[in-house]
């Protein structure tokens, strides 16, 4: 069925929104219908109000964040202007990036049984409702557990149970994949997928992880920059246009790879998804461009600064969360630790900073036992990003916020300020140095957290999921800047789910599976070994599977060409 004879479900024309608080519009001129039965893809810079348009469509806007609106958004033929949130709520059922902050029930039966508690369902109904669609998502048999006890993975499936009960037409998802491994990521565009297909649902993805996105079928990408739609395009036709590096959104690596190989991407090759690219049309090139590439020299590596031996840690005697891990990290390293959801790797960060203390083994700093060292000594060495910034911060204002460890330290005020507007130049904060921290996006707080911690110039900087909800603009912004600390001497340690960090940024790379390491090599190799990247919850790069596809005898040397060109290609 054509889109003619479709019926377009969602219809923008000449919208705009400007925030209250705000001197400028968030969106501009925007016309847009997606039709009934589609899946859409949303994707652009941070800012650039893919997240406001997804407001617009869920009711958040007007209703909770207020501003101008100009121009007509109709949902189903209806004027949203002339809906209330209940009414919009029944055709749009919205997925949350923080997943945490759409729990409302004790239990996962509860939480999904919500809405159908405020339309007074008769229990039995409610509860062979409830059971259905738990039983889609795969979390019918914990009924009766905590969300909060959950994984990434879980809590979003229970989020998603949680708006399919009210059975609406739209389903929109908001940055689905920010905090989930490779494979919970794939396993949740599989689940988005077989609704889509199965339940006949319109589906719009706001999403960074765009290649990830891809590993399905997407009807149209729509991209957003600076306000404003400025490509519309089935994914084979994105990938030949050349709109995404522009933009600074990082396109699929096998994309980036053929044009390093000098294939022109037309939308005759097919490169939206790998699985539908044309590899007949590419092997050659790609076989010569590899073969062309020049072997780079290793880096020498400096003395071990951070050892483990056989440290194990249990919260509780049921369960170990670490068994005999053994490690060394050398300084001056870039590391990556990876692995499933709940493997134990940010409860390795914590025995390493001393939040919580090794029951065997021993840690060792510069050959130094750390058994002895208190949390505040530790800290003099070892800063520590965590995963969600709102667990971290603690001051109403950001500059007060990023200039608290230097306070409670004793630095001297004159000396604070130089500090703290440097680490606050560095994350790209210095245009909210005097803003209230309430005041900023999620991916911002993340930022304000690593400020406050390289503010201090520690010599070992963990960061738990340093790039989480950052699109590729800023994450490159803090890579880049994570590296050249790193070239000062840093070492870096990043707990992460993100593959293309781990390729380009960390040449080391350890992986944790259900608390034991299973893998300790360079990253290339472990993202080139499909047995780890099973057991681990990996995701093999698609570089490797382009490499197969066109029959190079050597993948991981391919991997790895690609990464020196790349790092070539940046003047590194």
């Amino acid at each position: 069925m054509n889109q003619t004879e479709k019926k377009a479900v969602i219809e923008f024309k000449d919208f705009q929104f400007q925030y209250f608080s705000q001197a400028e519009p968030t969106l501009y001129d925007i016309n847009l219908k997606i039709y009934e039965g589609e899946k859409v893809l949303l994707v652009g810079p941070s800012g650039s109000g893919k997240s406001t348009l997804g407001h617009c469509l869920n009711g958040l806007i007007p209703f909770s964040y207020r501003g101008e609106v100009k121009g007509s958004l109709k949902i189903k033929g209806e004027e949203t202007r002339d809906m209330d949130i209940f009414e919009l709520s029944k055709k749009v059922g919205t997925v949350l990036q923080d997943s945490d902050g759409q729990f409302i029930g004790l239990t996962v039966g509860e939480d999904v049984a919500f809405a159908l508690e405020n339309d007074c369902m008769e229990l039995s109904e409610m509860r062979e409702t409830v059971q259905k669609v738990t039983d889609i998502v795969d979390m019918g048999k914990l009924l009766k557990s905590s969300p909060y006890e959950l994984s990434g993975g879980q809590k979003q499936r229970v989020s998603f149970a949680g708006v399919m009960v009210d059975n609406v037409d739209i389903l929109l998802f908001d940055e689905p994949l920010a905090n989930l491994d490779p494979a919970t990521g794939k396993t949740a565009i599989d689940l988005i997928d077989r609704v889509w297909k199965d339940a006949r649902k319109t589906v719009v993805i706001i999403e960074h992880r765009l290649e990830d996105v891809l590993y399905r079928d997407v009807d149209r990408v729509i991209v957003v920059s600076e306000g404003r739609i400025v490509a519309d395009l089935p994914p084979d036709e994105l990938m030949a246009a050349d709109i995404l590096p522009e933009l600074g959104i990082r396109e699929p690596l096998y994309v980036t790879a053929l044009k390093y190989a000098g294939v022109s991407v037309t939308p005759e090759l097919r490169a939206g998804r790998l699985d539908t690219l044309d590899v007949g049309r590419v092997s050659q090139a790609v076989r010569a461009w590899n073969q062309a590439q020049e072997k780079k020299p290793e880096r020498e590596k400096g003395e071990v600064l951070l050892k483990a031996d056989h440290i194990s840690f249990q919260y509780t005697k049921r369960r170990r969360i670490l068994q005999d891990i053994n490690f060394e990290i050398k300084k001056g390293e870039m590391v990556s630790v990876v692995g499933t959801n709940g493997a134990g790797k940010s409860t390795l960060a914590k025995v390493i900073c001393g939040f919580v203390k090794e029951d065997e083994g021993k840690l060792y700093y510069s050959g130094n036992d750390m058994a002895d060292w208190t949390i505040k000594e530790r800290s003099h060495k070892i800063g520590f990003v965590m995963q969600n910034p709102n667990q971290m911060i603690c001051k109403p204002m950001i500059y007060d916020e990023v200039a608290l460890g230097l306070r409670i330290r004793g630095v001297p005020e004159e000396e604070i300020e130089p500090r703290v507007d440097r680490a606050l130049k560095i994350c790209g904060l210095s245009p909210f140095k005097k803003w209230p921290v309430s005041a900023l996006s999620f991916g911002q707080k993340k930022r304000v957290t690593i400020a406050s911690v390289l503010v201090l110039e520690p010599q070992i900087l963990i960061l738990d999921e340093p790039t989480a909800g950052q699109d590729y603009h800023h994450y490159t912004e803090i890579m880049e800047f994570l590296k050249s600390l790193n070239s000062q001497g840093v070492t870096i340690i990043m707990i992460t789910h993100d593959m293309h960090l781990m390729l380009e940024y960390t040449p080391h790379a350890i992986v944790i599976s259900e608390g034991k390491k299973i893998g300790d090599a360079s990253a290339v190799d472990i993202l080139t070994d499909e047995e780890i990247a099973k057991r681990a919850n990996l995701k093999v790069t698609s570089l490797y599977e382009l490499a197969v596809k066109t029959g190079i005898e050597d993948p991981s040397a391919f991997v790895q060409n690609f990464i020196d060109y790349e790092r070539g290609a940046r003047g590194e």
